[in-house]
Order: C-alpha cells, then sequence, then structure tokens
C-alpha cells in the first residue's frame, strides 16, 4: 500500500510542477487553487508512505517519478524539445527508480 501511495505523491507531483507553469506566477485563480492542492496532496501522501518505506527511498522514488513525469508532460504539453540527451537521462532516472523498488524492503 505504501509504494502506491508513493506513485500517487509523485504524480501529484507532476500536476504541480506542470501547474505552476499555469498559475502564470500564482496570478491566476483557479489554476493557482489546483497547483496548491496537488502540493498538498502530494506530500500528505508522501510523508504517510514514509510511515513504513525507507525515507531515501520514498524520496527519491517520489523526486524521480515527479521528475520523469513533468519532462514529458513538458515534451507532450508545452513543446518542450525532446531531445536524445533528455530522453537518456529521463530512461536513467526510470532506472534509478526501479534500481531503489528493486532493492527496498
Amino acid at each position: 500500500m505504501a509504494w502506491m501511495l508513493l506513485i500517487i505523491a509523485g504524480l501529484c507531483e507532476v500536476g504541480w510542477a506542470i501547474g505552476l507553469k499555469y498559475t502564470e506566477g500564482f496570478t491566476r485563480l483557479w489554476p493557482s487553487v489546483g497547483t496548491v492542492l496537488a502540493m498538498i496532496v502530494s506530500l500528505w501522501l508522501l510523508g504517510l508512505a514514509m510511515k513504513t518505506l525507507p525515507v531515501g527511498t520514498a524520496y527519491g522514488v517520489w523526486v524521480g517519478v515527479g521528475a520523469v513525469g513533468t519532462v514529458v508532460l513538458g515534451i507532450v504539453l508545452l513543446g518542450e524539445p525532446a531531445t536524445v540527451a533528455r530522453l537518456v537521462s529521463v530512461g536513467l532516472i526510470v532506472a534509478g527508480i526501479v534500481g531503489l523498488k528493486l532493492s527496498s524492503p
């Protein structure tokens, strides 16, 4: 259950990271409200997952899921470049997430 909470927390991190772009510096009300809610939910779920998962593993996976998801959505939604170097780097992050999962109790 902790791993599921952690993955959802990471997806919420993606939501608030992308949401920041749409808040236009927190000058737009509804994107700002959604972004702040995603931040709160993300941190709350991370905290719940850390009750049973090691802190380094939980934080590393949370950040990794957020980073990978944000890069992918940046490419898809915001037209950011999908260079070979960026995609290889994202692959390395995914490998790190898998490694943390496989090496965790």
